[in-house]
């Protein structure tokens, strides 16, 4: 259970360096020697080390700026690994000197740390790593091409398009390059508004809560009312369904991984 919490917590880690750091490398630096001292005070050290290994092999196979030379399957292989951490390793019975003045209690009883690292890993892993994630399968299933549009249809038709995909239909997208982005700033000057930078994440983190919660009415009334939201701007997608596709693929993908975190969550507290 460590290892998957471990491993959640430094991809996530680095993902939000690369997102919000001004200089990448002393974001790094920070994090890594964060992530071993706490790997040290729970003598969990050379899981610690592993993790930070499989985070640098992350930022490598699932750039930020570029399509993944990898595609999806950095994530499936995330996703696999965090899993069998999970279902075959169970809470330690010592978590070194943490373990020693650890005390948390939930409305479900006592939390162990390696449980409270495999929330706070798959928390963190919601915010900017998810959206990388939506980014390769979108990228992998071609859902949306600016170039072809452009060369496809005339500019009033190519202009519509690409502002609601790239900047308010799908909640995960990566940000505009400059020559869309000079075709979706809106008007009232937010362009520098990044509103699916923030809706994704919040929408996983409020996924992933309502299924632990077994709120489930509540948590299709929550996908339902987004669906609903979106309708308007699905609806002029005309005949070539990109708007749908797009909305359906990003949504979908986005949903499973805050599924997956939950029941990595579920199945680890219930183990």
């Amino acid at each position: 259970m460590i290892i998957a919490g471990f491993v959640l917590l430094a991809v996530g880690a680095v993902d939000l360096v690369r997102q919000f750091a001004p200089r990448r490398w002393i974001g790094y630096l920070t994090v890594a020697v964060l992530l071993l001292l706490l790997g040290s005070v729970s003598d969990a050290l050379l899981p610690m080390i592993a993790a930070l290994v499989v985070g640098a092999l992350w930022v490598w196979s699932m750039p930020d700026e570029r399509r993944a030379p990898l595609g999806f399957w950095p994530a499936v292989l995330l996703g696999v690994l965090s899993v069998g951490a999970v279902v075959s390793l169970g809470a330690r019975a010592d978590a070194g000197l943490i373990g020693a003045v650890w005390s948390l209690r939930s409305p479900f009883g006592d939390v162990s740390f390696d449980l409270a690292m495999l929330v706070l890993g798959a928390g963190v892993f919601l915010l900017e790593s998810a959206n990388l994630v939506v980014r390769a399968a979108l990228d992998g299933e071609h859902t949306w091409r600016p170039a072809e549009a452009e060369q496809s249809a005339p500019e009033p038709v190519a202009s519509e398009l690409a502002a609601p995909e790239a900047a308010v239909l799908e909640p995960d997208a990566a940000p505009a390059t400059p020559a869309v982005a000079a075709t979706t700033m809106p008007a009232d000057g937010r362009g520098g508004f990044k509103g699916g930078r923030l809706i994704g994440p919040l929408e996983r983190t409020i996924v992933m809560i309502l299924t632990l919660a077994a709120a489930y009415p509540v948590l299709a009334a929550m996908l339902a009312a987004k669906g609903i939201v979106r309708f308007p701007e699905i609806s002029r997608d005309g005949e070539t369904g990109a708007r749908a596709e797009y909305f359906l693929v990003g949504s979908l993908v986005s949903w499973v991984i805050a599924l997956s975190a939950a029941f990595l969550v579920w199945w680890a507290a219930h183990s």
